[in-house]
Parts: C-alpha cells; sequence; structure tokens
C-alpha cells in the first residue's frame, strides 16, 4: 500500500496538528504514567511529520511548545482557534480591504475571536480597529476550517460575516496594517489573498440575493479526502 505523489505539505501539517491535539488532550485526562509515555511518543511523531513538511522548527521545540499547553481535564482539551472577518460593503458596493503589516497581503479586516465577545461583536471591533469605520453585522456568510481550505498552518476555524459600513472614516491600525481602502470587487489589489474563495461569495452578498451559509462539507473519507490516493493491490 502506498499513498501517491498527490499528498502534500499541508496534508503533513493537518495531519500532525491533529495527532499533537490528540496526544495533549489525552495528557490533560490521564492519570497513567504509561498513558503519558505513550502520548509524548506520539508528540513527537507528529513533530517529525512538521519537519517533514517543512517546518524550521527543531523536533525537539516543536513538542516542547506543544507540551506547554497541556492542561488539566475540559480546560485541557485541545481545539481550534477561531478567526472572526468582516466582508464590509458601502453604498457604491465597494468591498473593505486592509493590507497586513506583516506580509503586505490585502484581506477583508480578520482577527482572533476575544473572550467576552459574540462573534458579531468580534467583526464590529476588528472592523473599527483595523480600518476606523464602523458597521453593522448583517449576516453570516461562511464557516471555514483553515486547514482544510489550506490557507493557514494554524488549527482554526473562521467565521466570515457580511456587514455594512455606517461610519466612520478610513484609518489604517498602526502596527497592524500599513494600508486600508475600498475596491471595486472588479479592481481588487494585486495581492488579494484569498479573492478565488471570498471574491464571489461577496460578490453574491452585495446583490442583495439570499446567500446560504458556506460550510466545508465531509469528507470521505475524512483524513484523506481527494488529496490522497491508497493502492491496496501493491502489498509491498
Amino acid at each position: 500500500m502506498f499513498m501517491s505523489d498527490s499528498v502534500t505539505p499541508q496534508d503533513l501539517i493537518r495531519w500532525s496538528e491533529a495527532l499533537a491535539g490528540i496526544a495533549r488532550t489525552g495528557l490533560g485526562f490521564t492519570q497513567s504514567l504509561y498513558e503519558q509515555e505513550r502520548f509524548e511518543e506520539v508528540l513527537a511523531v507528529a513533530a517529525d511529520m512538521r519537519v517533514a513538511a517543512g517546518s524550521t522548527y527543531d523536533p525537539d521545540d516543536l513538542v516542547h511548545e506543544w507540551m506547554k499547553s497541556v492542561g488539566v481535564g475540559v480546560p485541557g482539551y485541545q481545539t481550534p482557534k477561531v478567526a472572526v472577518g468582516a466582508i464590509v460593503q458601502n453604498d457604491a458596493d465597494e468591498i473593505l480591504l486592509v493590507q497586513r503589516s506583516d506580509s503586505g497581503v490585502w484581506l477583508y479586516p480578520t482577527g482572533w475571536a476575544d473572550i467576552g465577545y459574540s462573534p458579531a461583536e468580534v467583526a464590529v471591533k476588528e472592523v473599527s480597529e483595523e480600518t476606523g469605520i464602523d458597521c453593522e453585522v448583517l449576516q453570516l456568510l461562511a464557516v471555514y476550517d483553515g486547514l482544510q481550505r489550506r490557507f493557514t498552518s494554524v488549527p482554526l476555524y473562521s467565521l466570515v460575516f457580511h456587514c455594512r459600513a455606517t461610519g466612520g472614516s478610513l484609518q489604517a491600525h498602526p502596527l497592524e496594517t500599513s494600508g486600508v481602502g475600498w475596491f471595486s470587487l472588479d479592481d481588487l489589489p494585486q495581492m488579494a489573498v484569498g479573492a478565488d474563495l471570498w471574491g464571489p461569495l461577496a460578490r453574491h452578498a452585495f446583490s442583495g440575493a439570499a446567500v446560504d451559509v458556506h460550510f466545508d462539507h465531509p469528507r470521505t473519507p475524512v483524513w484523506e479526502g481527494d488529496h490522497v490516493v491508497v493502492d491496496l493491490t501493491d502489498e509491498n
């Protein structure tokens, strides 16, 4: 049995993070020293997979970082982080984009979910902080798995809201963004990352048509999906 060349570094990252999450959750719940040793071995394997995917980290350093997040019981249960994004529309049917200071790419305002805020409140907060624009949330547009969609190496779920600008003035965040602006969906910046995914979604939402929430449908089988081909006729 073998896996074809369709296995990508992002597949290895996804499998590595899944194994690391299972192992850390196990460490948070078990009291058995034997099981603790086994889970630590799983972390070591996951670290080797991450390095094979191209990580510049030393495997021991990866294991050390993962171990720092191990908790006890429910607080130690490993789950994806949550990011919240806002596709903001103005009266000219333009989209609000920010240029990230760290990468230079253009994207709709987005940030990590903050404790004490609902997802919709986070969307409004991120738009205001990153762009100076006030907005109201109209609807949830999409829920994406970042690892499955291959736009991140961090396990996360991305919630994307459709919002409408209600006031404010453009003002880039002094640390997080190097630029901010309104753009026609037909004339996006050259480095508008992921526009093939969110562009059509925004266009449909801006038209006023009813939009079903987009989400990642279950794969069959989940861990292989469409990216891995397994040949069961090769017994070597």
